[in-house]
């Protein structure tokens, strides 16, 4: 797996219109994890692709009726499998935080690089993902070095009392011990 032109080479890309441009692209300098299902708690199909490129069908399940005109994405979705899709290219600002803020600094989504996992914050995520996530964001923080893994956060962190994900399902300390782990 690598980076070329500030896209993952394996990953599947399905561009989002969703984005601009970062106020300083070099300065790509926090993580954040997030996760996402639709509907809710389940998984599969292609709703969330569908949601990052506002083509979403209201009528498809009564929870769209909610959420079809959101103006959302993330650079990367990890689905339950560890496929990868990419909608964002990593130079560029997608909208994936909102009102945000990390260690004083607000506006995360202008510094940050936002990965979704297929999940819900009230089930468990699946090896494959630990396995592709722990991959990506290695190769990460490789490529971009203003990322540290003190600088990756998840988006209940940065939006406290708004959002809850990756939710307590998430095990930080396998994914930070996997990040430390040398590569065999």
């Amino acid at each position: 797996m690598h980076i070329h032109e500030h896209k993952l080479d394996d990953a599947r890309q399905l561009p989002s219109p969703n984005c601009d441009a970062r106020p300083d692209p070099e300065d790509i300098a926090l993580l954040v994890i997030h996760c996402i299902s639709l509907p809710p708690d389940q998984f599969g199909g292609a709703f969330i692709d569908q949601l990052f490129c506002n083509n979403l069908n209201p009528d498809a399940h009564p929870y769209f009726q909610e959420i079809h005109q959101l103006k959302v994405s993330a650079h990367l979705l990890i689905r339950r499998e560890g496929e990868v899709v990419q909608y964002v290219p990593f130079d560029q600002r997608a909208w994936h935080a909102g009102v945000s803020c990390f260690q004083g600094r607000e506006r995360c989504n202008d510094y940050s690089i936002g990965i979704e996992l297929e999940g819900s914050v009230n089930q468990a995520y699946t090896d494959s993902q630990y396995q592709s996530l722990i991959e990506i964001s290695r190769l990460l923080l490789l490529y971009y070095p203003r990322l540290t893994p003190e600088r990756i956060a998840g988006h209940s962190e940065i939006a406290p009392g708004r959002k809850a994900d990756p939710g307590p399902w998430f095990d930080w300390q396998r994914y930070r011990k996997g990040l430390s782990e040398a590569k065999g």
